[in-house]
């Protein structure tokens, strides 16, 4: 079970996060809106607060944390305490997995990529929205990890990291798109959803499912 503590803990000032960054959280909402193709059972593994899920009209969420289940909840969502690298769900059961700001907490990503193929029906989506190790926000982000309630339990990514797990783990199709294009701070306003990745701190990848794994 991954160390849950800041989370509950700190759980105000997580919350705040997204009122003081209003412009980079919608800015993320909408990147991550981009590459959600049309859906009938959904599930937000590390859903957290419910402050992705809820708008993005996912109905269903997986955490660790009782206390952002309880606010999950409280945005209507339905909601499962659990972690990514054992999911309590049956085989092909959703057709859209969505993981946000979540991979960096995981124990085992390989674990939960390949947990993730399993609940997913064959021809499902699999979108993830994170930061690029690589990029100004992720650099900032790990040269102050160590002050950082949240951010010291992180392992971040590279994109090409996401993608090379993505495919061991049975996913084909990666798809980049990327947003945040300056420090969180000077971010005034909804950014654009650009193609690629290199340039934009968030990235969301959308994968597909072709087919069960061997």
């Amino acid at each position: 079970m991954p160390n849950t503590m800041p989370f509950e803990r700190y759980t105000s000032r997580y919350e705040k996060w997204f009122e003081d960054n209003a412009p980079v959280y919608n800015s993320e909402l909408k990147a991550l809106r981009a590459n959600m193709p049309s859906f009938s059972r959904g599930v937000e593994i590390g859903v957290g607060s419910g402050r992705f899920a809820a708008p993005l009209d996912i109905h269903l969420g997986l955490d660790p944390s009782p206390r952002m289940l309880d606010i999950s909840r409280e945005r209507g969502i339905e909601v499962v305490r659990g972690v990514a690298e054992k999911l309590p769900f049956t085989d092909s059961s959703f057709d859209l997995v969505m993981m946000t700001t979540t991979i960096c907490f995981l124990d085992d990503i390989e674990s939960a990529f390949r947990e993730v193929n399993r609940i997913l029906m064959p021809g499902g989506s699999f979108v993830i929205g994170f930061i690029d190790r690589n990029s100004p926000v992720g650099r900032s982000y790990q040269e102050k990890s160590s002050s950082n309630v949240f951010y010291e339990l992180a392992t971040f990514y590279s994109v090409e990291d996401v993608v090379y797990l993505l495919k061991e783990a049975g996913f084909d199709d990666p798809v980049c798109t990327q947003m945040i294009f300056s420090e969180l701070k000077n971010v005034g306003e909804m950014e654009p959803v650009l193609p690629g990745h290199g340039q934009g701190s968030f990235v969301v990848i959308s994968a597909v499912k072709l087919s069960d794994m061997q």
